[in-house]
């Protein structure tokens, strides 16, 4: 962590962006820093680290947690879409029969989708913070480490 010349904390982050945040900083915590001269091996050298996390067996981890609920959820979720439309316009005697009143099978299905939208948000968000979020805040500080150690980005 570093001070910001307004005497307030701010994390040395380089997935920060001091520009889009703003929020509760005064203008001169949102002050760019000064630009510096990159060393010329520095591109390859970050570039070298990159590619070795991407190969690191943690990294094919995450992303094969990513996978493995993303894929699934969303074929569900489109067959499920798909399957509505279909049905909609090749049974419409189905969906305008009533099932209580002026609700038809077709209304249901209609907010089923809407259901079924906010519980794969609500899953996919519980997903990634329970078996995601940790791992892959790990690489990146440790591929923020690296960047610094080999005189990358500082």
């Amino acid at each position: 962590m570093q001070r910001s010349n307004a005497g307030d904390v701010s994390y040395d982050d380089p997935w920060y962006d001091a520009l889009a945040s703003g929020w509760g900083e005064s203008a001169a915590a949102v002050a760019l820093p000064p630009a510096r001269p990159e060393p010329e091996a520095a591109p390859s050298a970050a570039a070298d680290i990159y590619l070795e996390v991407q190969r690191s067996a943690a990294f094919q981890e995450v992303r094969r947690r990513y996978r493995r609920f993303v894929v699934p959820g969303a074929v569900a979720f489109l067959l499920w879409y798909v399957a509505y439309v279909v049905t909609a316009t090749t049974v419409p005697g189905l969906m305008a029969r009533p099932v209580a009143g002026a609700v038809n099978v077709g209304m249901l299905a209609g907010l089923g989708q809407f259901l079924t939208t906010f519980l794969l948000t609500w899953a996919y968000v519980r997903h990634a913070r329970l078996r995601r979020d940790r791992a892959a805040l790990e690489l990146r500080w440790d591929t923020q480490e690296l960047t610094r150690g080999r005189g990358g980005a500082a």
